[in-house]
């Protein structure tokens, strides 16, 4: 697979091109995304399917510069996708013709089977969830997806789209003759396409969910991951439905959102309701990073190995962490949490948050070495963006930023409280972690034995004099450390 790889997908609604570049075997790194709302299929639906002149000439316009970005930035591979709106034209062939000789592009038609394929590695792969129901809502139709422990078990295309509802119902405001189509159209659902999770991708899901996200006040402004309440939020999604565009840019929706949002909810809402679904999972990713990734994994039945992290690997891969040290610190530092445990008494659940915080540690270095557990905090929050969620990605960061700290004040963990545990939970995973960083200050991966005896840490090895040194000046809440030779 060529470095670097320009995906473009040319949807209903929007052509947008994603470019990729690999940071090793299956480490990867996004390094540009634009989006051109080219609304290929106006007036389609209403014209017997046909893609219209002006919607085409504005599909070619951005294909042209889309293929200038991608020559600019050495991308050696473009693999170019049209979905719904070309797929069902009569007179694709027109189109296809023009972007192989105006723009050099070899467009490739998918199905919808394909396009629900392709949303499914995605989310697969990319979000945190095990299980679920990737909803793909597009232009012309929504694709579903089953996926359990990771597996895409079936998938299908329905002809639910946001322009083509806006063109056959809402602008006649029919919102009744839109609802009954709907739910005609998902009675075609499987029996089995029934999940609590919605892994919810596209731009319409991404536009309700950021507007969501500002509601509630909620306290990250990261939106792959972002998790909400069904049941919670379906007031407020009727009352997208029913509103005017002034009403929905008041909510804070986008000009380019407006004349599609109600028909995406309304979609929304009657799928969940279907599939019995409770929680749905906002996923930034979808059509172009599953191709993308069906390319690379292809011979990997489109799964990373098991314990792969693509984030993590791109982490280790650009700010190159040393594996060796980061193995025995993290070997020492979840043995340590064994040791400590009878003391601490934490869910054995956080050797996984610990685990990164150490393994990443050293990342900020590169930026400012003095400085640097508060940009290591900053680019893990913001740079684990696969298969974490957001729980997951603040206290490794939180642990990293809090760790030289004796007690963690409230004030500084006060507007995470839904997302972080119990202050003492984080104060405890950082004593662990400043301690392993500092048994090996000597980057030598000394053979330490720990044993906890009367509420007193003993450290047994070699080569650890500086080591001793450094935790004279730290105060412990719980316990004392105390040194000894082999």
């Amino acid at each position: 697979m060529a470095k670097i790889t320009s995906i473009i997908d040319i949807g209903s609604n929007s052509a947008r091109m994603a470019v990729f570049e690999k940071t090793s075997h299956f480490g990867f790194v996004l390094i540009k995304e634009i989006k051109s709302r080219v609304r290929i299929s106006e007036n389609a639906y209403e014209n017997d399917g046909n893609l219209q002149n002006f919607a085409m000439d504005r599909a070619i316009n951005a294909l042209k510069e889309f293929k200038l970005i991608s020559k600019s930035l050495k991308s050696r591979k473009i693999i170019c996708v049209a979905t719904s709106a070309v797929r069902d034209a009569k007179n694709k062939n027109i189109f296809l013709k023009r972007a192989r000789d105006e723009c050099g592009i070899n467009i490739k038609v998918i199905d919808g089977e394909k396009e629900a394929f392709f949303g499914a590695v995605a989310g697969s792969n990319l979000l945190p969830n095990s299980d679920g129901i990737t909803i793909d809502i597009g232009g012309g139709s929504t694709e579903f997806a089953l996926i359990k422990n990771k597996k895409i078990i079936n998938k299908i295309s329905l002809k639910l789209g946001t322009v083509r509802l806006k063109e056959l119902f809402f602008d006649k405001n029919d919102i009744n003759g839109a609802k009954e189509y709907i739910q005609k159209e998902l009675n075609s659902l499987p029996e089995e396409f029934h999940n609590e999770n919605i892994l919810g991708i596209g731009g319409t899901i991404r536009a309700l969910s950021k507007i969501i996200m500002k509601r509630i006040n909620y306290p990250l402004s990261i939106l792959h991951g972002f998790s909400y309440d069904i049941e919670t939020q379906k007031d407020f999604m009727e009352e997208i439905i029913k509103s005017d565009n002034k009403t929905l840019q008041k909510f804070g929706f986008k000009e380019d959102r407006l004349d599609v949002i109600k028909e995406g909810t309304l979609i929304l809402l009657e799928s969940a309701k279907k599939i019995n679904s409770k929680i749905l999972t906002t996923s930034g990713v979808g059509v172009r990073e599953g191709v993308f990734l069906a390319d690379m994994l292809r011979s990997n039945n489109y799964i990373f190995p098991k314990n792969f992290n693509p984030s993590v690997k791109s982490i280790e891969d650009i700010y190159e962490i040393d594996k060796r040290t980061s193995n025995y610190e993290v070997k020492f530092a979840l043995n340590l949490f064994d040791t400590l445990n009878p003391l601490f008494e934490i869910d054995e659940k956080y050797k996984f948050h610990l685990r990164y915080a150490i393994k990443l540690s050293n990342a900020g270095e590169y930026i400012d070495f003095y400085s640097s557990h508060k940009h290591t905090n900053y680019l893990l929050l913001n740079s684990l963006h696969y298969g974490f969620t957001h729980e997951d990605r603040l206290l490794i960061a939180k642990i990293i930023k809090y760790n030289k700290k004796r007690k963690i004040k409230k004030d500084y963990i006060s507007q995470y409280k839904e997302l972080l545990p119990k202050r003492e939970i984080l104060e405890s995973l950082c004593y662990i972690f400043w301690i392993t960083k500092n048994i090996n200050i000597n980057l030598t991966n000394p053979n330490i034995e720990t044993k906890l005896q009367d509420n007193e840490l003993i450290l047994n090895g070699e080569n650890i004099y500086l080591a001793k040194e450094i935790f004279a000046q730290k105060e412990f809440n719980s316990f004392q450390v105390k040194f000894y030779k082999k």
